[in-house]
């Protein structure tokens, strides 16, 4: 039997919408128990925030995992972590994608544009961003290609440096534009509450 595409899981699962604070809110269930949860900008339908919880090995609810937006702060888990904080001069790394391209910021990189190298490692299916100060060295897999079973393409990746921020932006390849698009039209068929509306609606 043929493994349900990436859309096909995504029209499978339960859905809620919430429209909050000029954004979208959809929560996905699936049918192994994992959830995901996304905000669209409600203006431009662009992607603000992606994450992922799954139940933990005692079947409690884990933790949500951030794949898109800004990362969750430390000091929301400040009695856990008793806190211990990473330092604010640490880099920063962060998926903040636009309509046509996934995009990653690394913060707190101030080393000028000609020390960076960024590739594309097609048998582990990852980015590797080098330095040549060897300051900093970071893999990172891109989650959207792997779903949809798509290579990576060294072509469609850049990047930039400006204001201590290393920008890489990966274009997206049509099938995932195409892909996006139907799941955007599917996404505003579900009824979403209001804010003040109590539960969410449902599919």
């Amino acid at each position: 039997m043929a493994v349900p595409s990436w859309l096909e899981r995504l029209r499978a699962a339960r859905k809620t919408a919430l429209v909050q604070d000029g954004k979208r809110k959809i929560h996905y269930l699936f049918e192994d128990g994992k959830e995901m949860a996304e905000e669209y900008d409600i203006k431009t339908g662009q992607l603000v925030s992606r994450k992922w919880r799954e139940k933990n090995t005692l079947g409690g609810t884990g933790k949500w995992q951030v794949e898109v937006g800004e990362p969750t702060s430390p000091l929301l888990g400040a009695l856990e972590s008793e806190l211990i904080t990473e330092s604010s001069s640490n880099p920063i790394f962060m998926r903040k994608d636009t309509l046509s391209s996934f995009q990653w910021r690394i913060c707190n990189l101030p080393y000028p544009k000609e020390v960076y190298s960024v590739s594309v490692e097609e048998e582990q299916r990852c980015c590797v961003i080098r330095t040549t100060n060897k300051k900093y060295y970071k893999k990172f897999s891109i989650p959207d290609l792997d779903r949809y079973h798509l290579p990576l393409d060294a072509a469609a990746l850049s990047f930039t440096h400006a204001n201590n921020t290393l920008i890489i932006t990966y274009q997206k390849p049509k099938e995932i534009l195409a892909a996006e698009e139907q799941l955007q039209k599917e996404l505003k068929k579900i009824k979403a509450a209001n804010s003040g509306d109590g539960d969410c609606k449902t599919q």
